[in-house]
């Protein structure tokens, strides 16, 4: 019987090690598993290839009966589909894991400071550290919501921050996801695979726990009730069933012990939020919004908007309902607002990043946009709003018409893009089917809770590009995850 071979899984430093100009989480740079790797390595090489395949299709059957699924826009073969999953897990040593942590809550500090600053005395506009014109023509700059106090004085109450790690190892941030972040149902669910399905490898390696999330995300959410409200009924407002995120949603609650709710479910009555129950209206006093703003409310922002809820403004302005996370959070999401938040950092915090950005050049800066116009084949392009892997150009990969729209969009609209070098992402070793392991493109997004302090639950998602030599890790571009393993110190 062939296994899951050594010789399988030691080749793939051909693939992700230094020959190619890449980092590989198992094996370094130089084509030896790392230590922290070790247990990990020996047992899958253990494996047959019959033992494997028998394990990954239990995954696979057991997530398609759970609803482990997520939706794709546009998508003529279905609607829904289960989440990719790759059973060889991505591993932290605690050291590691500690200085991401630093960095992460470094970093959230400094954008809900931020956040503070603009909506109200707009300090770091006034003396010219972020040119004002960036913020205030910001699509989701919310100029209604200038000096409205914000429960607690957080704006961000959930957050996915994107890293990268570039050829060398190091972490770099490649954005902040401040409003509705998605995935950290996949992360739970990741790992009760892995704990039921390799549960003697998971125990001798020491992981930490990431199954408090849900608790945490409570905490928060409770931290931020009315005053005067001592157990507030709490609410996930979600878009519903067709949404990308819907299991997500329907997860989280039923982790939570909170109601689902759609915009239909929820009334407005004297500046008051109020659930529709089969035993009549029931107050609701904080909202977890899986909505962006423009849909929250048809009476302040899209009028034709069928998920929101008429009047929700209104009682969020009065103090009698908690938003989480708050309107106007959309702002930290440009990506025009990236490139300055290591003047944040050190703007609020006096203090150096922990985690760097990306080298990013701006359109709307004349010198960095003739630089752009004139590399657009060696850039990564990105619209200033736009995500999940949409709106933008990978140059080096990208035919001349796709670079010539992208340069007519440019020109036309400079303040709604940015481009950074093409980073050489790091590469795990992933199941390929009949390529058998090989290195493929991996990112990570942990996820960072707000409320009386500041929880990082360990790890995070890591997110897989499945398709050979695509960078693109977004689950509608044909990327899947991976369970990320933070050890203990002692291990």
């Amino acid at each position: 019987m062939t296994g899951v071979a050594k010789t399988e899984l030691a080749s793939l430093n051909l693939c992700g090690g230094d020959r190619q100009g890449f980092f590989d989480e198992m094996f370094g740079r130089e084509g030896v598993p790392l230590k922290h790797y070790d247990k990990v390595h020996k047992a899958f090489c253990q494996i047959s290839s019959n033992e494997y395949q028998s394990k990954r299709n239990a995954v696979d059957l057991a997530f398609l009966r759970q609803g482990v699924t997520f939706n794709v826009y546009g998508d003529s073969r279905g609607t829904e589909r289960v989440f990719p999953f790759d059973m060889v897990p991505r591993i932290i040593p605690a050291a590691e894991w500690e200085t991401i942590e630093r960095g992460l809550t470094q970093r959230v500090t400094a954008l809900n400071l931020f956040l503070h600053d603009i909506y109200h005395e707009q300090r770091i506009l006034n003396d010219g550290t972020i040119p004002a014109h960036y913020v205030l023509s910001g699509k989701h700059f919310r100029r209604e919501f200038v000096n409205f106090a914000v429960p607690k004085d957080i704006y961000i109450h959930v957050c996915g921050t994107d890293l990268i790690r570039d050829d060398k190892g190091n972490y770099m941030v490649l954005e902040d996801n401040g409003r509705c972040p998605s995935g950290v149902s996949y992360v739970l669910e990741n790992r009760r695979a892995m704990k039921r399905t390799f549960r003697n490898v998971f125990e001798k390696t020491g992981v930490r726990p990431v199954e408090h999330y849900p608790q945490e995300l409570l905490k928060a959410l409770q931290h931020i009730a009315p005053a005067g409200v001592a157990e507030p009924t709490i609410a996930l407002l979600t878009p519903g069933a067709y949404n990308s995120a819907y299991f997500e949603h329907t997860y989280l609650a039923r982790q939570m012990g909170i109601e689902i709710v759609e915009g239909r479910d929820l009334v407005v009555r004297e500046e008051h939020v109020f659930m529709r129950t089969t035993k009549g209206l029931k107050p609701v006093h904080v909202i977890y919004r899986r909505i962006d703003d423009d849909f929250l409310d048809p009476t302040v922002f899209r009028r034709d908007s069928m998920l929101g809820v008429p009047g929700l403004v209104r009682a969020y302005r009065a103090g009698n309902v908690s938003l989480a996370n708050s309107i106007g959070t959309g702002i930290a999401d440009d990506k025009v607002m990236y490139y300055f938040v290591p003047r944040m950092i050190k703007y609020y915090l006096d203090q150096e990043p922990i985690l760097p950005n990306v080298p990013t050049y701006l359109a709307s800066e004349e010198a960095d946009k003739k630089y752009m116009l004139e590399n657009l084949g060696k850039l990564v392009v990105k619209a200033a709003n736009e995500s999940g892997g949409y709106g933008m150009l990978m140059g080096p990969k990208a035919t001349k018409e796709e670079i010539e729209k992208f340069r007519q969009l440019i020109i036309a609209d400079p303040r709604n893009y940015i481009a950074q070098p093409m980073i050489s992402l790091s590469t795990h070793p992933t199941y390929c089917g009949e390529e058998g392991f090989e290195g493929r493109h991996v990112d990570l997004r942990p996820f960072i809770l707000c409320g009386e302090k500041t929880v990082i639950i360990p790890g995070g998602l890591t997110r897989v590009a499945l398709r050979k030599g695509s960078l693109v890790v977004n689950s509608s571009q044909g990327g899947g995850s991976k369970d990320t393993w933070v050890l203990y110190g002692d291990k």
